[in-house]
């Protein structure tokens, strides 16, 4: 596993965290996500290497770094569509206990294959993000 680091690719333009090509998958047991984390690690033969696009994120990462709210705050986050009620979604998990694990995919069929490798243990939340694409008209 490599460590999160929250960067500008993994956010839109205002701010609101939204990693295009990843799928961020919650769990209420850390030993889970560390499970699912070890199997698709040893499945794409990376187990060793920081490079395998899987990380995980404790419930304070996820309060601080996903949600943007410092400690037990309950300073309600802005309203921003979808985008914020999936962060919000993730804040509420998180200050439940549960973990994210967060895995780059590049497919449909690599993320049916992660997710094949999810549904082995209980889960409370999954997101894929998808690349959007934009069309100059002229």
């Amino acid at each position: 596993m490599k460590n999160f680091e929250l960067t500008s690719q993994m956010q839109t333009i205002s701010g609101v965290f939204y990693p295009k090509g990843y799928a961020v998958i919650m769990f209420e047991k850390t030993e889970d996500a560390e499970k699912v984390a070890h199997e698709w690690e040893s499945q794409a033969g990376n187990s060793a290497s920081n490079d395998s696009g899987v990380m995980l994120l404790s419930p304070p990462m996820v309060l601080r770094h996903i949600g943007k709210v410092e400690g037990e705050s309950d300073v309600a986050l802005p309203s921003v569509g979808t985008e914020g009620a999936t962060v919000r979604k993730y804040v509420d998990l998180a200050r439940a206990g549960h973990c994210a694990l967060m895995v780059k995919v590049d497919s449909d069929q690599e993320a049916e294959a992660l997710m094949t490798e999810v549904r082995k243990v209980p889960f409370s939340y999954g997101q894929r993000y998808h690349l959007l694409a934009m069309q100059d008209l002229e």
